[in-house]
């Protein structure tokens, strides 16, 4: 059984990798998403099979972006109204995409509704309240605060306490305010840090000086190895730092294929080993 649902999960971790590769802006997200709802989770004393969930479907959480096209997913701007219509579709379809899955039963809820508000005005049931899957509540909250956290190509990332500030403004409203509140006891107490701002522990992401953050730099790197920005196809070298792997421009350029995103294997068999061991066998 086990070892069934390990072959399932490194499927849709793949998937959910590739889906979000596709936006070179997005790189760590889905590991820093998974991360965050773990801590939450484990914080407010949630059962082994609620952290296993938790840490599974923030990976997974945006699945659904696989039926949204590259121009939206990568407009160098804000989105227009019915831009942004179109997005709010792929949390529904991703539970869809689960119909018939082996997990369905375990992630679906949420992947569904990790985008409904407390207060109701979320999206795309208008749940409110306790009618809102607990996990979802948890991915959440995590989900809007690495958003905030995090650079696009239309804004930098906010500093991290006017994001907290962000998310105690939302406690009731948009978020669940207990699990909102966690949130942000952990990131002042500094808890956070090894994940804010990085794509794998102890891999800061990268930013190419042109284009912004959009250079995958894996834990299995090594020092030399040669990785490319995802978007100009400039050349960096991978170095090991006190502060972690870090990179630095050769002022080469690589051919279209370097900038073609490969899903890191190895993080998603850790991910996906870690969520398990909080299963029964």
């Amino acid at each position: 059984m086990r070892v069934q649902m390990e072959q399932e999960l490194v499927g849709l971790f793949t998937m959910a990798a590739m889906i979000e590769a596709r936006d070179p802006f997005t790189v760590g997200h889905a590991w820093r998403v998974s991360r965050y709802s773990r801590l939450v989770a484990e914080n407010s004393v949630q059962t082994e099979e609620v952290i296993a969930q938790v840490s599974i479907a923030g990976f997974l959480h945006d699945l659904g972006k696989v039926g949204i096209s590259d121009a939206i997913l990568m407009r160098p701007e804000h989105l227009i109204e019915s831009e942004y219509e179109i997005v709010k579709t792929h949390s529904a379809v991703g539970a869809r995409l689960l119909a018939g899955h082996p997990l369905a039963k375990m992630l679906s809820e949420a992947i569904r509704h990790h985008h409904e508000h407390f207060d109701g005005n979320g999206y795309p049931d208008g749940l409110s309240g306790q009618q809102i899957p607990l996990p979802a509540r948890i991915v959440g909250v995590c989900d809007a605060f690495d958003a905030m956290t995090s650079s696009r190509p239309w804004r930098r990332a906010m500093p991290l306490e006017v994001a907290l500030q962000v998310v105690e403004a939302g406690y009731g409203k948009q978020f669940d305010q207990d699990f909102a509140e966690r949130l942000v006891r952990l990131a002042r107490a500094g808890d956070l840090n090894h994940i804010l701002g990085h794509s794998d522990i102890g891999v800061p992401v990268q930013e190419c000086p042109k284009c912004g953050p959009t250079i995958n730099v894996f834990r299995t790197h090594q020092a030399g190895d040669k990785v490319y920005c995802r978007l100009c196809a400039s050349e960096f070298e991978v170095q090991r730092t006190p502060q972690g792997l870090q990179t630095i421009a050769t002022g080469n350029r690589g051919c279209a294929a370097v900038a073609v995103p490969e899903p890191d294997g190895e993080l998603i068999s850790r991910l996906i080993l870690d969520a398990l061991g909080h299963l029964p066998n």
